[in-house]
């Protein structure tokens, strides 16, 4: 090894720590690969989205790119965890078609909405607000969370393979198996299956990368045009959405309204996914707390005002971080690689645009079977234990949603523990959170 190589690896080793963790830098890089071919679809899907409110879509895919890079840069090194961060979809619907749509408002609006959000964050990252939050939870309920943020992720999966579709008098229904897509996704989910199998390392990121290339003579995965050259192009400027506020409706019954729910959902979503991917990395400690989980909020918080102010929807932390994970990712090397790329993405935006969501789609889905192996640690035996972490599994992918998956199960450990006379189990905390719930439930 030469001298620079040893001591690249060396400031390395020193910076994420990466001996004390039991990896080592190709781990971590090929953890970061994974985790961004598992995300990089936001590149294309919440441009397309926010441009529906009339932002210019080119502004939007460089504002998404940057302020991914960002929230994943302060993750590595605030907090030194393999979590990344992007506009998270969900809250990007929210943003045009409930704010713009729905309530005939501006996007300057709910780009201002997203702004004052990511302050209060911000806020609330200094006065221990999120952490509270975070180890009020049960650890029953943090091991259920985790299994349905499974679940969660495996169905993204199969509805971007188009393997499960929305059905005709029944919700869902199974989609045309014998089409191109869910045939590529198939047979990825097959080579995704026996590289595990043959314990490869790298297994699912060599299966994104298998499957694209399957896709090309399939016609699913689009080469560039212009060939090799095509993969380069100048990021387009953000002027046209950058710091685009809309100062006049901020003391506005429907700006607290809006932004009260960005920032619910932001929160919860959040606590919800670095519980989850945590549980399955063992970063939680005996109590079932996440060491550094005020650093990590805090990377969250910093994402969506840099994001708000560049002109994207709210940033956040993201469940396909788990298949970083699941290839050995364990610090902060991990996100940082996958914020590298987002920069990358700014001028080969062809190249990783060409990768397709059915050649992602059988990394989900297996991720999904990873996040399921904290069931086996749930008690079951206990009902006051056992239905609550019940309806935190079931309702995340039957809502299509973490935060709210993790509203019912709260609102029902909190009522069945006090019903049953063993309130003194239940902390202040998770007492003022569930009676917010239900008043938020009723009101907004």
């Amino acid at each position: 090894m030469s001298s620079d190589k040893a001591s690249s690896v060396g400031f390395l080793e020193r910076q994420f720590k990466l001996k004390e963790h039991g990896t080592d830098v190709k781990t971590e890089i090929l953890a970061g690969l994974t985790t961004f071919m598992t995300m990089a679809y936001i590149l294309a899907v919440n441009p397309g989205m926010l441009s529906e409110t009339g932002m210019d879509i080119g502004g939007v895919f460089t504002a998404t790119a940057v302020s991914s890079a960002i929230a994943c840069f302060m993750m590595a090194l605030l907090a030194n965890y393999p979590f990344a961060l992007a506009p998270g979809m969900g809250l990007n619907a929210f943003f045009t078609y409930s704010v713009v749509f729905g309530m005939s408002r501006s996007w300057q609006f709910a780009l201002t909405a997203v702004f004052i959000e990511g302050v209060i964050f911000i806020l609330l990252s200094f006065f221990h607000v999120r952490e509270a939050i975070f180890d009020s939870i049960p650890m029953n309920l943090k091991k259920a969370v985790s299994v349905g943020i499974g679940l969660f992720i495996a169905l993204i999966g199969f509805v971007n393979a188009g393997i499960v579709v929305p059905g005709e008098g029944t919700i869902v229904d199974l989609g045309q198996l014998t089409t191109r897509g869910p045939i590529l996704s198939l047979i990825g989910l097959i080579i995704t299956g026996f590289l595990l199998a043959k314990k490869v390392k790298g297994a699912l990121f060599f299966g994104i990368i298998i499957t694209t290339l399957i896709g090309i003579p399939l016609g699913i995965t689009n080469l560039p045009e212009g060939g090799f050259l095509g993969i380069f192009s100048l990021p387009p400027s953000v002027r046209d959405v950058a710091f685009k506020f809309e100062w006049s409706n901020v003391f506005t019954w429907d700006m607290l309204i809006v932004m009260f729910s960005f920032l619910f959902v932001d929160i919860f979503d959040t606590i919800g996914t670095l519980i989850g991917v945590a549980s399955k990395a063992d970063m939680l400690d005996e109590e079932g707390k996440l060491p550094k989980v005020k650093q990590a909020l805090l990377a969250d918080a910093i994402g969506t005002t840099v994001g708000a102010c560049l002109g994207t929807s709210t940033v956040t932390t993201y469940v396909e971080s788990a298949s970083g994970v699941a290839e050995g990712g364990r610090t902060g090397l991990t996100s940082f690689t996958t914020g590298i790329l987002f920069l990358l993405a700014l001028i080969l935006s062809p190249l990783f645009l060409m990768i397709p969501g059915e050649a992602t789609a059988p990394a989900l889905i297996i991720v999904g079977l990873f996040m399921m192996s904290p069931i086996k640690e749930i008690d079951l035996t206990d009902f006051t234990e056992a239905i609550p972490a019940f309806l935190t599994i079931v309702m995340m992918p039957f809502v299509y949603s973490i935060a709210q998956g993790i509203v019912f199960g709260m609102v029902s450990y909190a009522v069945l523990k006090t019903l049953t006379g063993r309130y003194k189990e239940v902390s202040i905390t998770m007492y003022i959170l569930a009676v917010l719930f239900v008043l938020k439930e009723i009101f907004i």
